[in-house]
C-alpha cells in the first residue's frame, strides 16, 4: 500500500469528539479508545491529534497528557507555596493523579489523603494515561480512599489538614454537592488555621454564574478568598479560575520564597511572576460582581 493511500485511510479512521456547552462546542479530533460505564458517570479516553491522550467524563473535558499542566500546576502551587505547613494535604476528586503528582514535588509533605469516589477512573489513568499521575501511585506519602469526599470532610476531626484541594469536575452529578455551603463548612472546620484551601471554580466565562456565587460563598465562609485565572484551551472557553482561601490573611498571595526555589524549576505554568498576574488579571465585571 502506498504511502497516500495509508495516510488517507489514518484521516478517516479519525473523528471528532465534542463538548457541547450552550451553543458551542469544544473538540478534538483523534481516536476513540474506549468508553465505559461506572457507577456513577459516563468515563471516555480519547488520542488526540493535538494534545494526546485525553480524559472525558459525561463528556466533559477532564485532561490530556499535554495540557494538564495549565490545570494542576494552578490548582497546587499558590497553596502549596503559601501555607505554614505542608505536611498533611486532603485532595477531594483528583483520580487522574496530576494534582497528586504536583504536590508530591515537596519534601515537606508527608500525607496526601485523596478521596476519589470513582475507582473506575483511577484504574483508567493509570492504564491509559499514567503521565499525568507519574509516579505519585507508587509514592507511599499518597494515601488514595475510595469513597464520597462529602462524607470524609463532615468526619475529619476539626484542623487536620495544612492545606484541602477540591479538585471536582462540574457542579453535577456526584460532584454537585462540592459546591454548597455545608461541604465548604466542614473544609473551613478541618483546615489549620494558617493552612491554605484550593478549588476550581469554573469558567468566568462559560459558567460566569456558577463561577461568582462560588467565589462570593467562599468569601462568606472563609474570611480571606480570591480567585485566580488561567488558560485552559481544552475547557469550554479556554478561561478558567482557581479560587484560595484562608482563615487569618491572604496567605495564598504570597509564596514563601525558600519553597518557591525549590519548585519553580519543576514547573511548566506556575512560577511567583505568573502567579501574581493572575491573581491580578480579575475581569472588571467579576470584581463588580464580586463586590456586591
Amino acid at each position: 500500500m502506498n504511502l497516500s493511500k495509508t495516510s488517507g485511510i489514518n484521516k478517516l479512521n479519525k473523528i471528532w469528539v465534542d463538548e457541547y456547552h450552550e451553543s458551542t462546542r469544544f473538540g478534538l479530533r483523534g481516536k476513540k479508545i474506549l468508553e465505559e460505564e461506572s457507577e456513577y458517570q459516563k468515563i471516555t479516553i480519547f488520542d488526540s491529534d493535538r494534545y494526546g491522550k485525553a480524559l472525558l467524563l459525561d463528556h466533559c473535558w477532564m485532561c490530556a497528557e499535554n495540557q494538564e499542566k495549565e490545570y494542576h500546576e494552578a490548582i497546587v502551587h499558590p497553596a502549596l507555596t503559601s501555607a505554614e505547613k505542608i505536611e498533611k494535604i486532603l485532595i477531594i476528586g483528583g483520580g487522574d493523579g496530576g494534582t497528586a503528582k504536583e504536590c508530591l514535588k515537596y519534601n515537606e509533605l508527608k500525607q496526601i489523603d485523596m478521596v476519589e469516589i470513582d475507582q473506575k477512573v483511577i484504574q483508567l489513568s493509570k492504564k491509559y494515561l499514567p503521565c499525568i499521575g507519574g509516579g505519585c501511585w507508587e509514592d507511599s506519602r499518597l494515601n488514595v480512599i475510595i469513597g464520597d469526599g462529602i462524607k470524609w470532610v463532615k468526619n475529619t476531626k476539626e484542623d487536620y489538614y495544612d492545606v484541602i484541594i477540591i479538585d471536582s469536575s462540574d457542579p453535577k452529578g456526584a460532584a454537585k454537592g462540592l459546591f454548597n455551603q455545608i461541604f465548604f463548612r466542614n473544609c473551613h472546620r478541618i483546615l489549620r488555621t494558617n493552612g491554605v484551601f484550593s478549588a476550581q471554580t469554573e469558567s468566568p466565562e462559560s459558567f460566569q454564574e456558577i463561577h461568582i456565587n462560588a467565589v462570593k460563598l467562599i468569601r462568606s465562609i472563609f474570611k480571606y478568598a480570591d480567585p485566580l485565572y488561567g488558560n485552559m484551551p481544552l475547557y469550554p472557553s479556554g478561561y478558567w479560575s482557581w479560587t484560595f482561601a484562608s482563615k487569618k490573611s491572604q496567605r495564598y498571595l504570597h509564596p514563601i520564597p525558600e519553597r518557591s526555589s525549590q519548585i519553580v524549576s519543576k514547573c511548566n505554568i506556575w512560577s511567583p511572576r505568573w502567579q501574581k498576574g493572575s491573581f491580578e488579571a480579575i475581569p472588571a465585571q467579576i470584581e463588580r460582581e464580586l463586590k456586591t
